[in-house]
């Protein structure tokens, strides 16, 4: 009886530490931006991404005519212009640079 009650504690205790060690895990790394990478995308990386969108619509308007003469839709230059930036600008998470 009493090698049983050893081995049923000696069990229990592999139990909890393998429990125990799955916690501290490295998986658990928290890969959200700091507080400092989301002032600074705020503050500085926005309004810039802002600036480059008013300036790609201003570009647009220039090529719009270039692409209608030489018979080309302005797909690609709307994209490159205009919905890079503003998805740059507008869509990506508070604080990601990529």
């Amino acid at each position: 009886m009493q090698k049983l009650f050893i081995a049923a504690a000696g069990a229990a205790l592999l139990l909890v530490a393998n429990v125990a060690s799955a916690q501290t895990s490295p998986d658990a790394i928290d890969n959200s931006p700091s507080a400092a990478a989301m002032a600074f995308d705020l503050l500085i990386v926005r309004p810039l991404g802002l600036v480059a969108t008013v300036g790609g619509v201003g570009l647009f308007i220039l090529n719009f005519p270039l692409s209608i003469v030489q018979g080309e839709p302005p797909i690609e230059p709307a994209k490159k212009f205009i919905i890079e930036p503003g998805r740059f600008t507008f869509s990506r998470p508070l604080g990601e640079m990529e």
